[in-house]
């Protein structure tokens, strides 16, 4: 039987708690700066230190996963400690698609994929000096929002760009990306696809909570003006929330666009969780501006399960344990190959 492995960090709690849930095996590459907070919990039955993740890569640990027949989930930190170069070179099993993640972490990439599912994307900008109206710029992969920063002219860019890059941050001009913004309710659309049962599932919807951007809201627009440091969009924490069912319908066909356009870009398509992240306007219409090829950190206030995977699962379900059920049901069934790379 597989064992299930993952990086102490971002959503490990949740993914090995819901191995254990399943049954399974659970191993945690652990920091040993983060050994003391992991011990507390007794889901998780091994934990592999190391100095760095990058360890990952060596052989002392590749010998231990394949010893576990492990399999790896990969999270937000994989994604922003390694490039894509190393994640593919990877010699245990990886859950999903691990070469999406290079179209997760390339802007244009993304861009290009969030096209070919016709969804609503903003328009990005491609140069510094097009800058006419209020942008977000951003950094490339995994960043959970540190260095972004909105502006609205190029002079106003090249000051807090040449901010962050003082404050080593970003090296340049190619570090971001720059995308027209668009106001609304945050919303970031939480799925599972099963290449098993070629079925989309809708299992959660959250807001984040970023620092220290949403902090401004609080000071008056007087003193706004004063603040000389460039506000940061750093994701601290995440709320849920439920969508008007009316809304639902348009959610699953942008989940089913997304997962037809994927098999078509990067085969064998987006296997596993993903998220679809944007914002509702004051028509109700959904402007996407992200997407996450792998489980988000929104799904951790979901480890009894949401609103939306109650409706599908008469037991608790998180999307952790979701991830464990699909290895389990791929094992039973001698179709690993469908669920891996």
């Amino acid at each position: 039987m597989a064992a299930i492995a993952t990086l102490g960090s971002h959503c490990a709690l949740q993914v090995l708690k819901g191995a254990k849930d399943e049954g399974l095996k659970s191993i945690l590459i652990c920091e040993k700066k983060r050994e003391k907070l992991y011990r507390r919990f007794g889901f998780i039955d091994e934990l592999i230190l190391v100095d760095s993740f990058l360890e990952i890569l060596e052989q002392k640990c590749n010998s231990i996963l394949e010893k576990n027949n492990a399999i790896l989930i990969p999270h937000g930190t994989l994604i922003a400690q390694m490039n894509s170069e190393q994640i593919e070179s990877l010699k245990v099993p990886v859950f999903g698609n691990k070469s999406i993640l290079r179209w997760e972490s390339d802007r244009k990439l993304k861009e290009k994929l969030m096209h070919e599912a016709n969804l609503n994307v903003p328009k990005s900008i491609s140069n510094p000096k097009e800058i006419n109206k209020l942008v977000i710029a951003k950094r490339y992969g995994a960043a959970g929002g540190k260095g972004y920063f909105l502006t609205t002219s190029e002079a106003d860019y090249n000051k807090k760009r040449d901010k962050l890059i003082a404050q080593g941050i970003i090296k340049g001009d190619n570090d971001l990306y720059l995308q027209e913004y668009h106001s609304g309710v945050l919303a970031y659309l939480q799925y599972f696809y099963s290449p098993l049962k070629e079925e989309l599932e809708f299992f959660g919807v959250d807001k984040r909570h970023e620092s220290d951007i949403e902090g401004l809201a609080r000071i008056p627009s007087k003193q706004q003006m004063e603040i000389e440091d460039v506000p940061s969009f750093n994701v601290i924490a995440n709320s849920p929330l439920v969508l008007r069912e009316s809304l639902l319908d348009e959610v699953y066909s942008m989940g089913e666009r997304f997962v037809e356009a994927s098999k078509k870009l990067v085969s064998p398509g987006m296997n596993g969780p993903f998220c679809i992240e944007g914002v509702y306007d004051a028509d109700a219409k959904f402007n996407a501006f992200e997407f996450s090829a792998r489980i988000v950190a929104g799904t951790n206030m979901y480890m009894e399960g949401s609103p939306y995977s109650t409706l599908l699962y008469d037991v608790p379900m998180s999307m952790g344990r979701r991830i464990a059920l699909e290895i389990k049901n791929a094992e039973s069934s001698n179709q690993i190959d469908k669920i891996v790379t």
